[in-house]
């Protein structure tokens, strides 16, 4: 017997709900994801936003600036620093000998002030010690990003967006259209992510394979944008129309009856409230003017004396 498989015509207004929440609310999550790699890769080559050299030195290193360096020269730990001057005297370290002695006096205040907040091991482990000598020697060379932080990092994000991947797939799995394309659209998604964080690894020997970082990058969020987009249309339009079943129109006129009755209890109460309170803000404001309008006069007239 053909097992028969559900569609979103078979499922109801309030599971239509729950998904459409969960895939607006990823696919906002996805775009402050977007925003927050952008700031946190962008001017790493002193340039102005975000390019594939940028994307080369998060993971390979710079000839030209040192990790610490690119972070605080136009990169996302400027900002950090209290003044120009700061960053100043850091990058002047950066391009001596780097000794303990002039890291002692100089450097470690500055740290200490404004960065071991945060790069602390007992904080966040996953970031730079910057609580010593040793950790600021890590990103005061030029440097490819170490392999354990990449390795923490990577097995982090295959394990979340395996699972984001995983119930956007298969809300999907409901849409209408060619089997073998919905298996593509479905598939493309995970490869994307399996090849990004791999490239990880392999930009940092080999920098020109930044270019395969962005690519399978931006290739999975389109797929998973796809999928979400296809998902929404078809859950509650065909053909350019809002398509209910009667059982499902008598569900959502319960719900638009139920926010009515909120709303106008609300606006009820609030209207109730501002004209209560109106009258005593206003003689309160008025009283405040008066108070105001006298010390002036009273200013006044002192100078004149």
């Amino acid at each position: 017997m053909e097992k028969l498989c559900l569609r979103f015509k078979d499922i109801s207004v309030s599971e239509k709900m729950l998904y459409s929440l969960f895939l607006i609310t990823i696919g906002i999550g996805y775009l402050f994801a977007l925003t927050h790699m952008y700031y946190t890769h962008q001017m790493r080559d002193g340039k102005a936003g975000m390019s594939v050299d940028d994307v080369m030195i998060a993971y390979y290193g710079s000839q030209d600036q040192t990790r610490l360096g690119s972070a605080i020269n136009g990169g996302p730990m400027e900002s950090n620093l209290k003044s120009s001057v700061d960053r100043d005297t850091i990058l002047r370290w950066l391009a001596t000998d780097k000794t303990p002695r002039d890291f002692k006096s100089t450097i470690a205040p500055i740290l200490d002030r404004d960065c071991v907040i945060c790069h602390s091991p007992q904080i966040n482990p996953s970031l730079p010690d910057l609580t010593n000598y040793e950790g600021v020697m890590d990103v005061a060379s030029s440097k490819a990003a170490p392999l354990p932080g990449l390795v923490k990092v990577s097995h982090i994000h295959l394990f979340g967006i395996a699972f984001i991947l995983l119930f956007v797939g298969r809300i999907f799995i409901y849409c209408e259209m060619s089997t073998s394309l919905k298996r593509v659209i479905i598939v493309i998604p995970f490869i994307s992510m399996l090849i990004d964080t791999l490239s990880w690894f392999i930009t940092r020997s080999y920098p020109s394979f930044a270019y395969v970082v962005i690519a399978s990058g931006a290739l999975m969020g389109l797929s998973m944008g796809v999928q979400i987009l296809i998902s929404l249309y078809q859950m509650w339009f065909e053909q350019g129309k809002l398509t209910l079943s009667a059982s499902q129109q008598a569900t959502l006129s319960q719900y638009q009856t139920c926010v009515i009755r909120y709303a106008k209890c609300f606006l009820m109460r609030g209207y109730a409230n501002f004209c209560q309170y109106t009258p005593i803000i206003w003689r309160n404001i008025k009283i405040a003017l008066i108070y105001i309008a006298q010390k002036i006069a009273d200013i006044i007239k002192t100078f004149r004396r």
